[in-house]
């Protein structure tokens, strides 16, 4: 059943139990491989679903670098047009979950009419949204494979082709270079959004890409550091510390610190996810990363006096660990539904943070 209050349910479901993080040295992960200097090897893939794509067209296929056929959604308005372009939003989907979850967001009800540019002449925005794979994951018992993006295998960069790209970084980055080929899309204003494992993934990809204008997600579990990943890292502003000849495999570069970002996320969140979220804040602030967190109280009204109250901090009884807690039915509940009283707040950071003010 879909709850259409205020934030709408998606049924997705995220690891419930706490498990340990890797240590300093090298150690095995699942598959029995070390773990590197773009942590974890990439993960196993099961199978590439075809999304549906209801209101909107779907694009692909196209070949990833491992011969999987990847697709996307796209939504535009009708008055997209390469003579007046229009801002994009890339909306990456939760785990367990497919690129056909944007309904459960409201992303699809502005699209004709909100404003992202500050130009009243040119409303509405492109949505595009982008399919995962079923493969592997370093989430707990009810994540351990499904639908999603693969936030542990940390080697971003296309220039860099041993050990090979993120496949799922690349199918991303081929379907942003294919809408914008039409000439419909303000390549000034190119943001990347998410929700769970896709805020994640909206992160470490916006934050290793120059072309994306600005990050604005709902509750992000740390992609480099979270749950059962036994090869968790910290981000960097530069390269790796070299200690003697090894490699530093503790620290991973980011490629474009300079990215604003923004995180809409519960104070009672799944797994602890709270403190998670605002450990990995810390850490980017310490790299100079721009980062705007807005914490939803019990209360999901921004106007209710009870979420001003608890807008700033985590709440404790929903879980204190950083690298995950045990799972709480207020917080599973929490956010399983999309926050739409924060849609504007998102949609407000998006238009002030075009690329040009990098």
């Amino acid at each position: 059943m879909i709850d259409r209050s205020k934030r709408r349910s998606d049924p997705f479901v995220l690891a419930t139990l706490l498990a340990l993080v890797a240590s300093h040295a090298l150690i095995a992960n699942a598959s029995g491989a070390a773990c590197t200097q773009f942590g974890n090897p990439p993960a196993t893939l099961l199978s590439s679903p075809i999304p549906l794509c209801h209101g909107g067209d779907l694009l692909g296929p196209w070949n990833d670098s491992d011969g999987t056929p990847r697709y996307s959604c796209v939504y535009e308005p009708p008055s997209a047009s390469a003579s007046k372009p229009l801002p994009m939003i890339v909306f990456l989907h939760p785990s367990l979950n497919d690129a056909d979850s944007v309904v459960f967001t409201d992303f699809l009800t502005f699209l004709d009419t909100a404003d992202l540019s500050g130009d009243t002449s040119k409303p509405g925005y492109i949505l595009l949204a982008p399919e995962g794979r079923n493969t592997s994951h370093f989430y707990t018992d009810g994540d351990a494979t499904g639908l999603g993006w693969d936030n542990w295998y940390r080697q971003f960069s296309a220039a860099v082709t041993t050990p090979p790209e993120n496949v799922d970084a690349a199918a991303i980055d081929h379907f942003i270079a294919a809408e914008v080929a039409t000439g419909k899309v303000d390549s000034n204003r190119i943001y990347v959004s998410g929700w769970s494992n896709g805020a994640a993934m909206a992160y470490i990809y916006g934050l290793n890409r120059s072309n994306i204008a600005a990050i604005g997600v709902y509750s992000a579990p740390d992609p480099w550091a979270f749950s059962i990943d036994p090869c968790e890292q910290i981000p960097a502003g530069g390269q790796p510390k070299m200690g003697g000849r090894k490699i530093s495999i503790r620290k991973i570069p980011i490629a474009n610190s300079r990215v604003p970002t923004y995180q809409v996320h519960n104070g009672c969140d799944i797994v602890g996810l709270c403190p998670n979220s605002k450990r990995m804040e810390k850490r980017l602030r310490k790299i100079g990363v721009s980062i705007a967190d807005q914490i939803i109280g019990l209360a999901s009204d921004p106007t209710n006096p009870a979420h001003q109250d608890a807008a700033r901090r985590c709440f404790a009884q929903c879980g204190t660990n950083p690298n995950g807690d045990d799972t709480n039915g207020l917080g599973a509940n929490n956010h399983s539904r999309w926050p739409t009283d924060w849609t504007q707040s998102i949609f407000d950071f998006f238009r002030t943070h075009p690329l040009s003010a990098q």
